[in-house]
C-alpha cells in the first residue's frame, strides 16, 4: 500500500477549532454496511441496543505544554512520555528549537520550575530531569502547564484556558496522556445515563495517548512507518466481562481508535487478555480484528494512520465515500470535530 492511497482533498474550513456546545449535540454519521445516516451524538442510545458493551478510555490529558527560556532564548516545550525507573523525574519531549540546547542546559519555566538537559536523541526529542520530587513537579506543571492542544489548533488560535476543560473527557481519570482521546470528548452525563437505562453496559480501559499520534507519515510504503508506543492497561475484570459479552453474541463498541487499539493489542485467540503494557500496533487494510465489533471515532486528517486504521476496520471504498460524504455535507474534522459510528466490514 501507498501513501497516496489514503489521501483526499479536505478542505481547510472543515477542520474545527473549537467543540460544539453541549458536546452530545455534535454530528454523527452512522457508516452503515448498506448505507450512511446522518445523526446526532444524542441519538446513540437509539443506534445501540441492550447488551451492548461500551469500551471508553480513561486516560487523562496533563498539561504538557510549557514555555521557558534557557538565559535569553525562547523554548518551547512538550512532554511526551515519562522515563521510567529513575530516580529523578524526566520526560522526553519535543523543544522548540530544539538545537539551541545543549547537555546540561537549564530551561527555566517559572522561578520555582525549572529543568536540565539529560540527553538528546537522533530524532530531536530531549530528555528533560525536572528533579527528585514527584508531587512538586506535578503541582508546578498544573499550575504552569497549558493543554497541548494539536498543532494545528496552535497554529490556527491562540490556546485558551476554557481548553483545560473542551480537550478532556468525561471518562478522564488516570493522568498520563499528553494528547485527547477525542472520541470521548462527546459524551455527557446524560447521553451516559441514557445508555445504562437502556442497558448497554461500560467498561474502561487505559491507553496515555502520545504527541506521536500527530505525527505524519513520512514514508511512501505505508508498511515501513514505525509507531509511536504508548502505555496501556486492561484490567482482568474487564477482559472477563468483555470476554463474555462476546460469548454471548453481544457487540463490543470502542470509544475511539485508543480503546479499539488497546483492545486488539490485547486480544489472543478471538479473546480479550489483561494488559499492561506499551503497544506500538499499527492498524492498516488486511488486519484482522478480533474484539471490536462498532467503533465511535472522529473523523480523520488525509495520509494519517488514524484513517489508514478506519480503512481497515469498515473497508477502505466504504471509507472514502463516508468521507466523501462528509466534506460535502459539512461534517467538522479532528480533535474537536463531529464524529462517525462505523459498523465493521463483514
Amino acid at each position: 500500500m501507498r501513501l497516496s492511497d489514503f489521501d483526499f482533498d479536505l478542505p481547510p474550513d472543515r477542520i474545527a477549532l473549537h467543540p460544539v456546545e453541549p458536546r452530545d449535540a455534535a454530528r454523527l454519521l452512522h457508516v452503515r454496511q448498506d448505507g450512511l445516516s446522518d445523526r446526532i451524538v444524542r441519538d446513540l442510545p437509539q443506534i445501540l441496543r441492550k447488551g451492548d458493551v461500551l469500551v471508553s478510555n480513561d486516560t487523562k490529558v496533563i498539561p504538557a505544554q510549557l514555555e521557558g527560556r534557557r538565559r535569553d532564548a525562547r523554548i518551547e516545550v512538550t512532554l511526551l512520555t515519562p522515563e521510567k525507573g529513575t530516580e529523578t523525574v524526566r520526560w522526553w519531549s519535543f523543544a522548540r528549537p530544539g538545537k539551541k540546547l545543549k547537555l546540561g542546559d537549564r530551561v527555566d519555566f517559572a522561578p520555582d520550575f525549572a529543568a536540565h538537559v539529560a540527553a538528546k536523541a537522533e530524532d530531536g526529542q530531549v530528555l528533560l530531569d525536572f528533579g527528585s520530587d514527584p508531587a512538586a513537579f506535578t503541582e508546578r506543571l498544573a499550575r504552569h502547564g497549558w493543554m497541548p492542544l494539536p498543532p494545528y489548533i496552535r497554529k490556527s488560535r491562540a490556546v485558551e484556558r476554557r481548553d483545560d476543560q473542551d480537550y478532556q473527557t468525561i471518562f478522564a481519570q488516570r493522568e498520563g496522556a499528553v494528547a485527547a482521546p477525542t472520541a470521548g470528548l462527546h459524551f455527557t452525563p446524560d447521553l451516559l445515563a441514557a445508555l445504562t437505562a437502556l442497558g448497554v453496559e461500560s467498561h474502561r480501559v487505559t491507553l496515555h495517548v502520545g504527541a506521536g499520534t500527530f505525527l505524519p507519515v513520512k514514508t511512501d510504503n505505508v508498511a515501513e512507518h514505525r509507531m509511536h508506543a504508548e502505555y496501556g492497561e486492561i484490567s482482568a475484570a474487564t477482559a472477563a466481562a468483555i470476554n463474555r459479552a462476546k460469548e454471548e453474541g453481544r457487540r463490543i463498541v470502542a470509544v475511539g481508535t485508543t480503546s479499539l487499539r488497546l483492545l486488539e493489542s490485547a486480544a489472543q485467540d478471538g479473546r480479550l487478555l489483561p494488559f499492561a503494557a506499551s503497544t506500538d500496533i499499527f492498524i492498516t487494510p488486511g488486519f484482522k480484528f478480533q474484539i471490536v465489533d462498532l467503533l465511535m471515532t472522529n473523523f480523520h486528517l488525509p495520509k494519517s494512520t488514524l484513517f489508514m486504521l478506519v480503512s481497515a476496520f469498515a473497508g477502505r471504498e466504504r471509507m472514502r465515500e463516508a468521507y466523501s460524504y462528509a466534506i460535502a455535507n459539512g461534517y467538522r474534522f479532528f480533535s474537536y470535530g463531529d464524529a462517525s459510528l462505523l459498523e465493521r466490514a463483514s
